[in-house]
């Protein structure tokens, strides 16, 4: 299977990091769970991690290795685990857009709650950011903060709007999130709202959304 290369802002293993893993990592990329379950088996620490401090957990996650996620966290390796850049395997499938790994990264105890990246966000934020419907709704369900706000100033919705381009997708996001009850009025650290951040870009159906939402 192809690795999920979720973002410039997430980095999957290279192939010069590849090259230098051991026999546990080696059997998450190659899907080999019979491997996989010999390192268990011999006592190795699921939770070791590799030079960017992604663990097997983390590198099963971006290749949306299922069988070895189930294993892993079977073993006692950290469903809420953060990397180097601070990003759990929940986030790295919304991300991703990778609904089916995001759905059961958390089943194996992942938490939608987790502040992730450099951006002391969620990923119910980055999903928002990009205007990925479906993994918006799964968070939301699993209990995603809705009104979190990151280290820019910002909540899923605002992201959903100044980091959208206003077509379908964003719309889209916004209005679930809006249904889901996000605070519509809840403005950044400049003063502004969300819907004169909408307004501003001309983004009309965000703004209908929002105005019929209560949004000032």
């Amino acid at each position: 299977m192809v690795p999920i290369v979720a973002s410039q802002a997430q980095i999957a293993p290279s192939a010069a990091e590849i090259a230098t893993y051991d026999a546990l990592f080696r059997a998450v990329v190659k899907e080999d769970i019979d491997a996989l379950e010999r390192e268990l088996s011999s006592g190795k620490n699921p939770d070791r991690r590799d030079a960017h401090g992604r663990s097997a957990l983390h590198v099963a996650a971006f290749y949306g290795n299922h069988d070895a996620m189930r294993k892993l966290v079977a073993a006692g390796a950290d469903a809420n685990a953060l990397e180097n850049d601070y990003y759990d395997i929940a986030t790295i499938a919304a991300v991703a857009n990778d609904t089916a790994t995001l759905k059961l990264a958390l089943e194996l105890g992942c938490s939608a709650g987790n502040v992730t990246s450099r951006y002391d966000g969620t990923a119910l934020i980055a999903a928002a950011h990009l205007g990925h419907v479906e993994a918006v709704k799964i968070l939301i369900a699993a209990g995603a903060p809705l009104d979190h706000v990151n280290n820019l100033g910002w909540t899923a919705l605002i992201e959903s709007i100044v980091l959208g381009d206003g077509g379908e997708r964003h719309t889209q996001t916004l209005r679930v999130l809006v249904e889901a009850g996000a605070n519509v009025n809840l403005a950044d650290e400049n003063g502004s709202t969300p819907l004169a951040l909408a307004r501003v870009r001309n983004y009309r159906k965000m703004v209908t959304i929002l105005q019929s939402a209560g949004a000032r």
